[in-house]
């Protein structure tokens, strides 16, 4: 080695954050005290500690929401640029957010795959099993209040079976310098874990206009599924697919808002806020908004651009959706102690309420018929307010329902009489008639639409985000609908809009199991009509190229 590489200073950190700036709130527990062990302090935690900690911390992100994403929702009311139905969307966004903070249902009715990122000092110590610890606080916490349990064993490679209790929890614990130990907690639903995708391409991509056309194309197929508007972010580069994968769902946690913002010789990451800016713009004018068309398809944009090895350039992109759950803890030799989020979402709510346009009422009591003639009246893209019975069915039941027509068997009689909801509840609180209780992604069922509409069922259907081209001529051969309510208002379906469930068929579904409801007041719009017409493809200038084509 010459005198020149030994003076260089060749070791620098991949990922070089600024000083923590979040608010937190001390938490009054046991199980954390100081000693000495050969002249050095060491942090001593207690497996109960991180058990509690996490308990904690899955109930706060469940309930409560970072001022910074109310505040977010807020300016979309106050632009006068925002279609109404950004505006419509983001108020009753804001609304859920509201009942959510009574801390009785949860944000999301999709109460996700529970995350725990940590970073562990060499100098803390665990009296005991950190990810058993951790597991402990997050099973209590699902079991213990209104949560939904979605993970499935795999008890062979083609047969599953709920968990029971939301576990295994995805917990990934890094060992750094120091004596403190930091945490971020994130619960992530399938919808938007679902828009997280990895592109291997070549360094041709990488000028401005080249790279600002690709990411038009790929961002606009995300689509309406995840439920904007989205807090995206954009990872180019990475030693890794894996590396890429991980930091793309940090960034849009906006845990890595601290990186620099140039890059370096020695291969830093860094935050290029210039190319977060122009990608917004695009964003902003793909038509697509906040669910219904419009301007807010994106809160904001995260671009961190990673160093990569020359024959390589992956490329990832992810969203954090309306229901936007993070929370970040850390344990030091002060306390421990949890982020400090948004406790009265009431303060962002304006003062006078915002409409759509003048909605039409469809009373679903009256026959499959008439519902559709009147609906076969209608433009694309009309509001409407649904009252009256709906069947609820998602994956699980409509996989059944399929195998049972394959077999030579009938569609179920509740599948031809009342509009389909593809949905999924949380646990009912108690006194109440439903728990949150919101969409599911639509176009998971659209392969089974011509099936079950060619034997007369399904033909009115009501969920989140475009479909595809499929279920578009299906319901133009066979006189079918399909209609959106706003996805991420799950607590404000459960406890303002559904007056009763009742449990019909599949009970050993669990929440996937068939349900009969009634809803009052329920907000739509109608996206699919009887002539093969989609909102998407008839106003927005992105439609063709959403997912699902």
């Amino acid at each position: 080695m010459d005198a020149a590489s030994e003076t260089e200073d060749w070791f620098q950190p991949l990922f070089q954050l600024e000083e923590d700036r979040t608010p937190y709130r001390p938490l009054a527990l046991e199980g954390l005290d100081v000693v000495d062990c050969g002249g050095e302090r060491v942090l001593r935690v207690a497996e109960d500690l991180l058990a509690e900690l996490a308990r904690r911390a899955f109930f706060d992100l469940h309930h409560l929401f970072r001022p910074s994403h109310l505040a977010q929702l807020r300016a979309i009311l106050d632009d006068p640029e925002a279609s109404a139905g950004d505006r419509f969307v983001a108020l009753e966004l804001l609304k859920n957010a509201v009942i959510s903070a009574a801390r009785e249902y949860p944000s999301c009715q999709d109460t996700g795959t529970a995350i725990v990122v940590a970073k562990k000092g060499q100098m803390v110590w665990t009296r005991g099993d950190d990810v058993r610890g951790l597991s402990a606080g997050i099973r209590r916490v699902y079991r213990e209040h209104n949560l939904r349990y979605s993970q499935l064993a795999p008890l062979s490679t083609f047969a599953e079976r709920n968990t029971g209790d939301n576990l295994p929890a995805q917990i990934d614990i890094e060992a750094v310098p120091g004596r403190e130990y930091r945490f971020l907690f994130i619960a992530k639903g399938g919808g938007s874990a679902n828009k997280t995708f990895l592109f291997q391409e070549t360094p041709r991509l990488l000028e401005p206009e080249r790279m600002l056309a690709w990411l038009e194309d790929k961002i606009a197929r995300i689509g309406t599924t995840a439920c904007p508007p989205y807090h995206l972010a954009v990872v180019v580069g990475g030693l890794s697919a894996e590396q890429a994968l991980k930091v793309v769902k940090l960034a849009s946690c906006r845990e890595l808002d601290g990186l620099p913002t140039t890059g370096s010789p020695r291969g830093r990451a860094f935050r290029d806020l210039e190319l977060e800016q122009r990608i917004l713009a695009m964003t902003r004018e793909l038509g697509i908004g906040a669910q219904f068309g419009g301007k807010y398809y994106c809160h904001d944009v995260r671009v961190v651009r990673l160093p990569r090895h020359g024959a390589s350039l992956p490329i990832a992109i992810g969203v954090s959706c309306s229901a936007d759950r993070q929370i970040k803890a850390k344990i030091t030799e002060e306390g421990v102690f949890l982020e400090q989020l948004e406790t009265d979402p009431a303060r962002y709510l304006p003062e006078v309420e915002v409409r759509v346009g003048e909605a039409v009422r469809i009373d679903l009591r009256r026959p499959m018929a008439d519902i559709r003639a009147q609906l076969g009246r209608l433009e694309v893209g009309t509001p409407l307010v649904l009252d009256g019975p709906l069947v609820v069915a998602r994956d699980l039941a409509h996989k059944r329902i399929a195998a049972r027509l394959a077999e030579g068997g009938e569609l179920p009689a509740y599948m031809k009489e009342h509009p389909i909801y593809y949905a999924g509840p949380a646990k009912t609180p108690e006194g109440r008639a439903s728990g949150s209780f919101g969409p599911t992604t639509a176009a998971r069922m659209d392969p089974y639409i011509p099936l079950f509409q060619a034997h007369g069922g399904a033909l009115v259907t009501l969920a989140k985000g475009n479909r595809g081209r499929e279920v578009a001529e299906s319901c133009r051969r066979y006189g079918g609908f399909y209609l959106a309510t706003i996805g991420g208002a799950a607590a404000r379906v459960g406890r303002d809009m559904i007056t009763r469930v009742e449990l019909i068929d599949f009970e050993d579904l669990g929440m996937e199991a068939v349900w009969r409801i009634e809803v009052r007041d329920m907000p739509a719009f109608l996206v699919i009509d009887d002539k093969g017409r989609d909102f998407w493809r008839v106003r927005v200038r992105a439609g063709a190229r959403m997912s699902g084509d």
